[in-house]
């Protein structure tokens, strides 16, 4: 899931930006962006990195394996054709 962390890094470098007749709100405007920000991210279909790269480690594997097997299905189409021919 999303690192709460970087959340608030984020959070913290938008309130930063503000100008200084703005961050008097600043405390009550950066729980409001945090709250709509893990909701909003939340509503998203996402993965984290690392489910990411296991599931591209398991897609080569799986990628891997198939061509292993198409290559050995030709080969028996092979055999089989040249027994009925022989």
């Amino acid at each position: 899931m999303i690192d709460p962390k970087k959340i608030e890094q984020f959070a913290n470098q938008v309130v930063d930006a503000m100008p200084a007749s703005v961050k008097t709100f600043a405390d009550n405007a950066e729980e409001k962006f945090k709250t709509v920000l893990q909701n909003k991210l939340a509503q998203l279909d996402v993965v984290s990195r690392e489910e990411f790269d296991i599931q591209t480690q398991v897609l080569a594997r799986t990628r891997a394996k198939l061509e292993a097997l198409e290559s050995e299905l030709a080969e028996i189409k092979a055999s089989l054709a040249k027994n009925d021919q022989g």
